[in-house]
């Protein structure tokens, strides 16, 4: 284990390697793999992992914003990106920096189109998405002829993928509905296919899609919090390592008597005498008011350590009464011991929420680069 001395994000690139072979042995070797960086990898670091699964031979990358995009082509990633919920006032950006954009409406396809003649392109690479049940965005069933209508002597672009997204693909008392939205994908992708003059790639499963529903792979998967340590399901968390650990350490450990308070608005009254220990992270890193008093808990030294009183902006305070532990000790927020899970379990949120919190003013630590 690798001691910190100050409030870090280590991200494992060993253990993103694992849970990257892992997913590709729940798929065909010909299948596709596009690995989801969004939202700076779910929280960590989007060009390491973007090059690290570039380097594991990933076959798409996927971002949701353009802005994402221009970061890891910065960097030298020369992946395909897909860009998931692209915005018409960047995509000349998106163009010049060979961006590929997910169109999921009629407005944004006509957009697109406009701008891709305007900036004389000729086939290039547009991704169709459509909306099977999630209800958030993406074209429906009955607009597949408008979109071969615009798409007739459209030189300018070309789809390279038509995609869905499943709603509830880790619920399977929701198997009903998750079949009836693979159904969907099924006909309006054979119905465009049809009236195309070429094969695009299909797409459907995300990570919990991959796990439960194996035979909708079509040609490509996508991974997102899978690659990052989660299954959405106590089995799979078991056979993934979780890429991301939130290390900090005791700034101070005071020894208060009974009916003093901690923190602001005298937010814990101690019932007798106790020991706390400040902690040098809080909400502005991503660790919400909803994890004060008694509803999070960190893990020193083997033991969990409940947090006490309202979380500070950037410090945290937490009962360590009976742990044998000292200023500058380590504390681990969540990582491989302590997941985000059971971290998210705590205030009944998520581990994506979690995730995707972490400040980026905490510094990245790498093992494995």
């Amino acid at each position: 284990m690798n001691m910190v001395e100050e409030t870090v994000l280590e991200i494992d690139l060993h253990a993103l390697e694992h849970n990257y072979n892992y997913i590709r042995t729940k798929i065909k070797e010909s299948t596709h793999f596009l690995g989801v960086v969004k939202a700076f990898a779910y929280g960590s670091d989007s060009v390491a992992i973007a090059k690290k699964l570039e380097a594991l031979g990933a076959d798409y990358l996927a971002v949701a914003y353009t802005n994402e995009g221009v970061a890891l082509r910065d960097a030298g990633i020369k992946l395909p990106i897909l860009v998931l919920h692209p915005q018409r006032v960047r995509y000349t950006t998106l163009i010049e920096r060979c961006l590929e954009p997910s169109l999921y409406s009629p407005t944004m396809l006509t957009s697109f189109l406009q701008t891709a003649k305007a900036l004389n392109q000729t086939n290039y690479p547009i991704h169709l998405k459509f909306n099977t049940g999630l209800n958030r965005i993406g074209f429906s069933e009955n607009e597949v002829d408008f979109i071969i209508a615009q798409l007739e002597g459209a030189n300018q672009i070309k789809v390279t993928s038509i995609f869905s997204h499943l709603a509830a693909s880790e619920d399977l008392n929701e198997r009903e509905f998750t079949q009836s939205q693979i159904e969907a994908f099924e006909r309006i992708s054979t119905k465009l296919l049809g009236k195309l003059d070429h094969q695009p790639i299909r797409h459907l499963l995300n990570t919990s899609g991959i796990i439960n529903y194996p035979h909708a792979q079509y040609d490509m998967v996508r991974s997102g919090i899978g690659l990052y340590g989660y299954g959405n399901e106590a089995s799979e968390d078991e056979k993934l390592i979780p890429v991301a650990t939130l290390k900090t350490i005791i700034s101070q450990i005071h020894k208060i008597g009974p009916n003093q308070s901690v923190g602001y608005n005298r937010g814990f009254i101690s019932n007798s005498s106790m020991v706390t220990a400040t902690l040098p992270l809080g909400h502005a890193d991503g660790i919400g008011r909803t994890y004060g008093n008694h509803k999070g808990h960190v893990w020193i030294n083997g033991q969990l350590a409940p947090i006490i009183g309202n979380v500070c902006m950037d410090m945290i305070m937490i009962d360590i009464t009976g742990i044998d532990c000292k200023e500058g000790d380590e504390v681990i927020v969540f990582g491989k011991n302590h997941s985000a899970d059971k971290m998210a379990a705590y205030s009944q949120s998520i581990s994506y929420e979690i995730l995707t919190g972490v400040s980026q003013r905490i510094k990245r630590t790498y093992l494995g680069n």
